[in-house]
């Protein structure tokens, strides 16, 4: 009975250290992900601020007019509930 003991002790001790290694290695795959979403978010800003240095988007003569603003109507809470 007490070697069933030892060897399950072992067994868990295994299972601790494999998942103490997967986890690990799974944190540092974050940390590059992170750091590869930042440098990818970087660039696009780069790339967004170079465009818009090189004109607008539309030639002004293409230019589609500028709608109205809407107004937004008042609508009361009690309206709401019902």
């Amino acid at each position: 009975m007490l070697t069933f003991h030892w060897l399950l002790t072992i067994a868990a001790s295994v299972a601790a250290v494999v998942a103490l290694a997967k986890a690990r290695r799974t944190a540092k795959r974050l940390d590059r992900l992170t750091e590869t979403y930042w440098e990818l978010r970087y660039d696009h800003g780069q790339l967004r601020a170079r465009v818009a240095k090189l004109g607008p988007e539309t030639p002004p003569a293409q230019a589609e007019p500028e709608a109205k603003p809407v107004g937004t109507n008042f609508i009361s809470l009690s309206s709401l509930k019902r």
